[in-house]
């Protein structure tokens, strides 16, 4: 087999996982930043990053999500030329480190895509979806809530991982969604460390009875009810004291007419969801006042639900998968 591209580029939107009570299987993706990564063939076989994105994230391809992405879309693929050649991968980091904005599952899908349109596209979606997964584990555990949507595009819910069953859900037409971001990092497996090992069953019961009004909300265009069903009682009560100002924050964008608010992925980033772009303006300068009135600088802004996922940029085009 031949190839004819030398270099190809992927971006992957950031967006929030869990989406309040939907822990590892709920997750959407966000209009705007992302992750971008180009990757071309070299004469010297392996995977080589050459800019990791950012000065703090490893140029080791077995430690950075985009090297890990890259090497398990080769090994699904079964690409004989990478015993002779070698794939170098530049990426450039839209999303914040360690934010709640799904950064690492930006990297490997947009690594993934990029490495498969190199091969010749072998890989369909699903596969791409996996050796995104894979990536995922190697630095933050084993959740698709953040590379689903990266991927697909849209709101998702992850049914299944193994075996691997996900749900693309009807998005509303004036769902907007504020982001809030502290200028402070949270590392994800920090965040995880604190959810508890057992919950009780009336808290099991609670999550489920959440995450379906939620998938019936959307299903209806319900806006109230979506906002009644954002109230996790697993990971926000666990995770509110490792983010200070989240809290009054929070209190904010409801006294502001938020539909509902909640952690974004593991944090620091804060989320609300509210309906039209007026109402999100008006909860974003309210969470902005409430983090400075705690001391803390934030970034605020409003975006719509992204619908495309990840796709394959040249200059100014971009072609969806």
């Amino acid at each position: 087999m031949t190839h004819t591209r030398q270099s190809a580029t992927a971006f992957a939107p950031g967006g929030v996982g869990n989406i309040g009570p939907g822990l590892d299987i709920l997750g959407l993706a966000l209009d705007g930043p992302g992750d971008t990564v180009q990757v071309e063939w070299t004469d010297t076989p392996g995977i080589r990053i050459r800019d990791p994105g950012h000065p703090d994230l490893p140029r080791n391809p077995a430690r950075h999500t985009a090297g890990l992405a890259a090497q398990a879309v080769l090994d699904r693929a079964g690409d004989e030329r990478c015993r002779k050649r070698g794939i170098d991968l530049t990426v450039r980091k839209g999303l914040p480190l360690s934010g709640g904005q799904g950064g690492s599952a930006a990297s490997a899908v947009a690594s993934a895509v990029a490495v498969n349109t190199l091969l010749g596209s072998p890989l369909n979606r699903f596969d791409l979806l996996g050796a995104a997964l894979d990536a995922e584990e190697g630095v933050s555990g084993r959740h698709a809530d953040n590379i689903a949507p990266a991927l697909l595009g849209g709101i998702v819910l992850v049914r299944s991982l193994d075996p691997l069953d996900l749900v693309e859900l009807p998005i509303p037409e004036e769902l907007r969604v504020v982001l809030a971001r502290p200028h402070q990092q949270l590392r994800t497996a920090e965040a995880r460390r604190v959810l508890p090992a057992r919950v009780s069953r009336a808290t099991a019961l609670h999550q489920a009875a959440q995450v379906g009004a939620m998938v019936a909300a959307l299903a209806s265009g319900d806006y109230a009810l979506l906002g009644r069903a954002i109230d996790d009682r697993i990971a926000e009560p666990v995770r509110h004291g490792l983010l200070p100002g989240f809290r009054e924050a929070k209190r904010a964008a409801l006294d502001a007419g938020a539909l509902g608010s909640s952690i974004s992925g593991s944090g620091p980033t804060a989320f609300a969801l509210v309906c039209g772009s007026d109402s999100g303006e008006r909860v974003a300068a309210a969470m902005s006042a409430a983090y400075t009135a705690c001391g803390h600088r934030s970034d605020v802004r409003v975006a719509r639900i992204d619908r495309e996922g990840a796709r394959i940029v040249n200059g100014a085009e971009e072609d969806v998968l």
